[in-house]
């Protein structure tokens, strides 16, 4: 049996063929050498005034992004996510999390992914995936290389051998509960009637677990 590596960055080539098997599923890849250039590229696809959501991501946190996110004078979007936090009222924030569905943009990432474009998304309360699987009318996933996988079978066990014992492990660390894995979303495809738009912005350097 042999091993998987994780964390290793993968040739352009695999990269360049999981983008075209991610157009085949009417997904847009897009590919970057770092961070800082996934962020602006992030700011690229989000137009002014738009409102944006987004799940928990060490990612995201890396690239500057849930920063960024904060700066509302700097970016000019309505962060639904931010009004849903700050909200004391228990019933108005009831509201403000469930319009935070419907954002313009849902911004994360991915656990893992196969080089045939399967996307594999694991949750432990399930809390992102109404937005990821159909309410937000937008996408921006920023993915490390490193999470592609040769088939699903390998993203899957991606997921339960090496990002969910380092998110508990994490999480253990900032004296939260820990995780567990409770549900995985196998997203196939976006069928073209729906009319959201799904974009994979690809680091070529390893972010996230």
């Amino acid at each position: 049996m042999t091993l998987m590596n994780y964390t290793t960055i993968p040739t352009q080539e695999i990269v360049t063929k999981t983008i075209a098997a991610l157009k085949a599923r009417n997904i847009e890849g897009h590919s970057v050498s770092t961070g800082a250039e996934a962020l602006a590229k992030v700011k690229e696809l989000i137009p002014t005034g738009a409102s944006v959501n987004n799940g928990s991501s060490t990612t995201l946190h890396q690239i500057g992004l849930v920063d960024y996110l904060k700066d509302s004078a700097a970016n000019g979007w309505n962060n639904l996510h931010a009004a849903s936090l700050t909200e004391t009222d228990p019933e108005k924030k009831a509201a403000a999390k469930d319009a935070a569905h419907f954002a313009d943009f849902y911004l994360g990432s991915v656990h893992a992914l196969t080089e045939d474009g399967e996307l594999v998304i694991a949750s432990a309360s399930g809390s992102q995936l109404p937005s990821i699987v159909h309410t937000a009318k937008n996408i921006i996933f920023v993915v490390s290389t490193m999470k592609i996988m040769p088939d699903i079978a390998a993203a899957l066990d991606r997921v339960r051998t090496h990002v969910v014992p380092l998110e508990d492990a994490r999480m253990k660390s900032v004296n939260m509960v820990g995780t567990a894995l409770a549900k995985i979303v196998l997203f196939e495809m976006e069928p073209a009637f729906t009319g959201r738009k799904i974009h994979i912005i690809f680091v070529n350097e390893a972010l996230g677990f």
